[in-house]
């Protein structure tokens, strides 16, 4: 395998670094729709940052990343005030704001020349060309994240804290891994950890994750299959893995 590689496996094991132990938080909270709905409201920002910011030249790709946090810290911050104000409903009413950005992203996606191109890449990203500043600071975040929980692991209980670093996390991943995979990283390595709250366990699904991740890359290459897909996938086989995982136990 080609050394270029490289950079599309840091994208990967970075992912799954900034992603797993948010995914934990996110089983115990119950809040399971939370994932699709910021990154669906990360991709939205994202498209109406090229829509409102095309003037004549393409908008920079830092200009369209805040856009896209901007979206995802909105959608979060809805998530965060329907948990506390319609708990018994919250599911039902995330899986709302995941139509509306979707139907957000939809009509972005048609007012821009490249915003179908665009849209399609937030979904699936084609990690095989994944450009290296966005990698560099997905890897950066993932480090100061766990540099954070090594030195206080209660942090993500608290809400404020939990929501902004997740709209946070989501909206830098995105753009890098696309939706599909965000997903798969999220869910797949948590439901595959045991239930109880051990650091060993955060260690663990975090291997596990880029192990699961990376197998899916390599697939992409050994049967040239597009690379997102195949790494969410594997992601997904993951999680669904875990139900076999269990019920032999």
């Amino acid at each position: 395998m080609e050394l270029w590689y490289a950079l599309p496996a840091l994208a990967l094991v970075a992912g799954a670094a900034a992603l797993v132990p948010l995914g934990q938080q996110v089983l115990q909270r119950g809040v399971v729709f939370i994932d699709l709905a910021v990154a669906q409201a990360a991709a939205a920002g994202s498209l109406w940052g090229m829509v409102l910011l095309h003037q004549g030249e393409p908008p920079s790709d830092g200009l369209i990343d805040v856009a896209g946090l901007i979206g995802s810290l909105l959608c979060a911050g809805a998530v965060a005030a329907v948990s506390r104000r319609w708990p018994e409903r919250r599911e039902a009413l995330i899986g709302l704001l995941y139509v509306v950005f979707a139907c957000l992203t939809l009509l972005g996606a048609r007012m821009d020349a490249h915003g179908r191109d665009r849209m399609l890449e937030l979904l699936a990203a084609d990690v095989l060309w994944a450009q290296a500043p966005p990698v560099q600071v997905l890897a950066a975040a993932a480090a100061l994240l766990l540099g954070l929980l090594a030195w206080r692991p209660e942090l993500l209980t608290r809400d404020a804290v939990f929501y902004s670093v997740f709209a946070v996390m989501v909206s830098l991943a995105v753009p890098v891994l696309g939706l599909f995979v965000v997903f798969g990283l999220l869910i797949g390595p948590a439901l595959w950890m045991r239930r109880e709250e051990h650091r060993s366990d955060l260690w663990l699904g975090i291997t596990t994750g880029a192990g699961a991740a990376l197998s899916g890359l390599v697939a992409s290459w050994w049967w040239d299959a597009p690379s997102g897909p195949s790494v969410a996938l594997a992601c997904a086989l993951l999680g669904l893995g875990a139900l076999v995982r269990r019920s032999a136990d």
